[in-house]
């Protein structure tokens, strides 16, 4: 107990040698998967249709104030920072992208039908010699485009139930084509000529192409169209607060691309013109209705300060009252302004907008300087505070005249002249010499890269779940001897493989017959040189072969081990021990009936039973009989020891095949009356804990297993190294 606690935290250190190990053993599995991505990468990097990324650069300026006293506002709300954000929004609008749909007739999506995988790959390497030309159909195959081939629709409607739904349509002679939906034939027409059939409404303007060559043809939803260019347009602001925003529109058609980045960027600016002539000839309404107001307030104070003057005889102003009459008219201009422009906002904002807000603020700062100039105009004599007000009255109506006049003319100017805030700097181009997908080299080294980190993962989670036994020393630990390392034999899978594709039952496929120059049969007389001298005290000779579970390779290494002591000259009886599944024959040959099992219920003599192996000098064997209902009740009869004892008096050696003891108990019930019993591990499959459950199976009904064979031996560079055995033997000239 003491050394598994002190060796259990070295079981979870982290083994860089065994991790180099494991890479180094599955190295071509790793190095193929990892290929096969990079042919894959490759592949799509050179045959992938290319998508183009066309771009444009557009200026927002900073909207000129159209009435008095809006700078001043616009610095207090930091107006002056870039309106981007806004018109991003406007460029990707519904009706600036509605417009471009329209112009360029994007509801029809037009796609010509190419062979799968390289069909694109070939129409792009098309070089015309005449633009008008179109590529030969390949092999005969004129239904696909093998480049220069176009469609071009002019004008398409479809019923609400094929809206969406793709279409195809088929070149014919000199122009002529035909629509189908699946195989139902709509209508057929020429270029040029508007037809109509089945709901469809179709005018083609152009058509190059093969006979036979068909278009993938589909007419979308307007705002389906829309709500895509949506998502792909790009647009956004070069520089925090710069006013430059960059469009972009990623596309396979780099035509196309141009062509719908000209026609948003067109639109958008129109838009932008008709919004501000619009504002524009709003504003100029509303100068040209206060015009008759003001121009009627400036004649009655002009009256009011004449008739005045009159009465007083001619009283001039003082220089005081002069001073404080310039700025009162300041003052006052100022506050008449804001008063217009108050008046034009109450039409677009509410009262509790930003704008209208700090407009007021303005005002009541102004009217706080004016009680402070009148507190000083009344310690004025009464004729030149009278004389003030009129006189200030007249400047102020005749200043905000004059501004309205300048302004009436700034904005019917404005109005005419159809000039935005925004301008193209940039018109949309493409590279076509840089696609901006695929990215060709990033392609492939990431499906390299992904590749080789996917059979990684492969190997490292195969090799945590494969928990099966790699170390002939950790059988050692729980006191199983090692009698021999079986290399894992090609020549014996092969073997197996062919025997499950219906190899014939009556044939031999002993390896020790057919391939004594392989490993595993050196590694199986390396055996018999281990059992000689382990059988020294055994009470019997008598040889018991069993394993944990099925498929540790029970019934190769009795009959191979049979086979290789027989060949040292001792008469070596070989028994099928295995009376549900026992597979004996199909090594030694014939057929399984007439064996053990009719030998032990008296239904078989023993001369009848014994059978003599074909090649194979000195070796006997039992097959295992017909299947009886209760295999141990039979081992446990009273014939049983009495017929095992006929039979080891015969032969120099016994072997007997078991089934394995964790499935069943026939394994214990033959251990009683054996000499010798061994217990075969299969390399990479048998766990380490089910190894010692069987071991305590045994010696739980009284059975000591001697030793191990470690069967089906792989060689690797982490873990157990299985131990070298070389061919050697003389070579035929």
């Amino acid at each position: 107990m003491t050394a598994t606690k002190d060796n259990a935290p070295q079981d979870k250190e982290i083994d860089l040698r065994e991790l180099l190990g494991t890479l180094v053993d599955h190295r071509w599995l790793i190095g193929i998967v990892t290929g096969v991505c990079f042919v894959l990468g490759v592949g799509y990097a050179v045959l992938a249709t290319p998508v183009y990324r066309a771009d444009a650069v557009v200026q927002v300026e900073q909207k000129v104030p159209n009435l008095p006293g809006l700078s001043a506002i616009s610095q207090t709300l930091g107006a002056s920072s870039s309106e981007a954000t806004t018109e991003i929004a406007l460029i990707t609008s519904r009706a600036v992208i509605g417009k471009a749909v329209d112009e360029l007739n994007l509801q029809v999506e037009v796609e010509p039908l190419r062979f799968p995988l390289f069909g694109g790959f070939a129409a792009r390497r098309f070089t015309p010699d005449e633009p008008t030309d179109v590529a030969t159909p390949v092999l005969g195959l004129g239904r696909y485009d093998w480049g220069g081939s176009r469609l071009d629709i002019y004008r398409m409607s479809v019923p609400a139930s094929l809206e969406g739904e793709p279409l195809t349509l088929v070149a014919g002679e000199h122009g002529a084509f035909t629509l189908y939906d699946g195989s139902n034939r709509l209508l057929a027409g020429a270029v040029g000529e508007a037809v109509a059939g089945n709901g469809v409404t179709l005018q083609v303007r152009a058509l190059r192409a093969n006979p036979g060559t068909r278009f993938r043809v589909v007419h979308r939803s307007a705002l389906a169209v829309i709500s895509e260019l949506q998502r792909d347009i790009n647009a956004a602001e070069q520089g925090k607060d710069s006013g430059i925003i960059q469009l972009t529109y990623d596309h396979r058609d780099a035509e196309l691309a141009t062509r719908v980045l000209d026609q948003v960027s067109g639109a958008y600016v129109r838009q932008n013109v008709d919004r501000n002539s619009a504002e524009a000839a709003n504003s100029l309404a509303f100068v040209k209705e206060q015009l008759p107001k003001v121009r009627k307030e400036l004649d009655g104070a002009q009256g009011a300060l004449n008739a005045f003057q009159t009465k007083a005889h001619s009283v001039d102003i003082t220089m005081q009252t002069k001073g404080l009459l310039d700025q009162v008219v300041a003052i006052e201009t100022s506050i008449q302004q804001l008063r217009l422009q108050q008046a034009d906002m109450e039409r677009r904002y509410t009262v509790e907008h930003p704008a209208y807000k700090a407009l007021l603020n303005q005002i009541g700062e102004l009217q706080a300087q004016r009680s402070g100039i009148d507190k000083q105009v009344g310690d004025l004599p009464d004729t030149q505070q009278e004389l003030l007000r009129l006189t200030r009255d007249v400047e102020v109506s005749n200043a905000t005249y004059v501004n309205l006049l300048n302004q009436a003319q700034q904005l019917d100017i404005a109005r005419a002249g159809t000039v935005g805030n925004v301008r193209v700097i940039d018109a949309a181009a493409v590279d076509t010499s840089m696609p901006a997908k695929p990215k060709r080299l990033l392609v492939i080294l990431g499906s390299t890269w992904l590749g080789a980190l996917f059979a990684l993962g492969f190997v490292f989670l195969r090799q945590m779940l494969r928990r099966g036994l790699e170390d002939p020393a950790m059988l050692e630990e729980l006191g199983l001897p090692v009698y021999a390392s079986i290399p894992n034999s090609l020549t014996e899978q092969k073997s197996f493989l062919q025997g499950r594709r219906g190899r014939n039952d009556e044939s031999q496929q002993l390896l020790a017959v057919n391939a004594p120059a392989d490993l595993a049969v050196e590694a199986l007389r390396s055996l018999r040189t281990s059992l000689h001298f382990a059988r020294m005290e055994a009470k019997t000779n008598i040889l018991m072969i069993s394993g944990a579970s099925p498929g540790a390779g029970k019934t190769f290494v009795s009959s191979n081990l049979a086979a290789v002591i027989a060949g040292s000259g001792q008469r070596v009886l070989l028994v099928d021990g295995d009376m549900r599944k026992g597979a004996l024959h199909t090594v030694i040959g014939g057929r399984p009936e007439g064996g053990l099992s009719e030998l032990i219920s008296g239904q078989l003599s023993m001369d009848d039973a014994i059978r003599a192996v074909p090649q194979v000098e000195n070796l006997h064997f039992i097959p295992r009989g017909k299947v009886p209902p209760n295999p141990s009740e039979l081992l446990m009869h009273d014939s049983f020891p009495m017929l095992l004892d006929r039979l080891r008096s015969n032969y120099d050696l016994v072997i007997i095949d078991t089934p394995p003891i964790l499935a069943v108990t026939d394994a214990a019930i033959l251990g009683h009356h054996v000499g010798t019993s061994l217990m075969v591990v299969r390399f990479g499959m048998n766990q380490l804990r089910e190894i010692a459950l069987a071991k305590q199976r045994f010696e739980q009904n009284g059975v000591k297993i001697k030793g191990a064979v470690f069967n089906a031996v792989e060689r690797r560079n982490a873990g157990y190294y299985s131990y070298g055995y070389y061919e050697y033997g003389s070579r035929t000239a």
